[in-house]
């Protein structure tokens, strides 16, 4: 994924996180990051990569939203065995997302999953069109800045490390932006225990 964004560059990474976003399981936030720190080392803009990495999230949910309102339920009904099981999901479905389908959408972003799925199900579920564009939006936007943010500075600050400190330097920003990147996880598998909870 990162030689297809070292050498395709924002292009790859619109196409990569707007596949993911729209429910293809591709890697879209490794791509980010990817030409976060590619931009760190002056290969890319940062400002450019937070804006096509936005705008392919917001672009994607919106495909994966109206491929699962449009077509979600049909497929569903078509395949017969499970048809018994999806129509009390469905109803469950509906009733969250009424509820928090807004909060489900922002957090969604974050978390690798749901980034592929949350789209499709909301369509699905019959969530209002433009709550559904303004949260993503703003999630999107907000993941775009935040992840790319971190892999842009964690980029810098480990080649300032490397060429002052050496190696060990290089090492020890490696350790420690992987502990920030380990903390927003738990953070964010806590907001989700949450919300389901609430």
């Amino acid at each position: 994924m990162t030689g297809l964004v070292h050498h395709y560059g924002l292009a790859a990474l619109f196409l990569i996180v707007m596949l993911e976003s729209g429910g293809i399981p591709l890697p879209g936030e490794t791509a980010l990051i990817a030409a976060a720190i590619f931009a760190s080392n002056g290969n890319l803009d940062i400002t450019e990569v937070i804006l096509v990495a936005a705008a392919a999230a917001i672009i994607g949910d919106n495909l994966g939203y109206w491929i699962g309102r449009t077509a979600g339920r049909g497929l569903l009904e078509r395949l017969g065995p499970i048809q018994s099981w999806s129509q009390p999901s469905l109803e469950w479905s509906e009733r969250f997302f009424k509820r928090h389908g807004g909060k489900t959408i922002f957090l969604a972003r974050f978390v690798a999953v749901l980034r592929v799925t949350a789209a499709w199900l909301a369509g699905m579920s019959r969530m209002n069109w433009w709550r559904f564009f303004a949260w993503n939006a703003a999630g999107g936007i907000c993941w775009a800045i935040l992840v790319g943010l971190i892999a842009y500075y964690a980029g810098h600050a480990a080649a300032d490390a490397v060429g002052q400190y050496g190696l060990y330097g290089g090492a020890a920003v490696v350790v420690l932006g992987a502990a920030a990147l380990l903390g927003l996880h738990f953070w964010k598998k806590r907001m989700m225990r949450t919300e389901t909870e609430s």
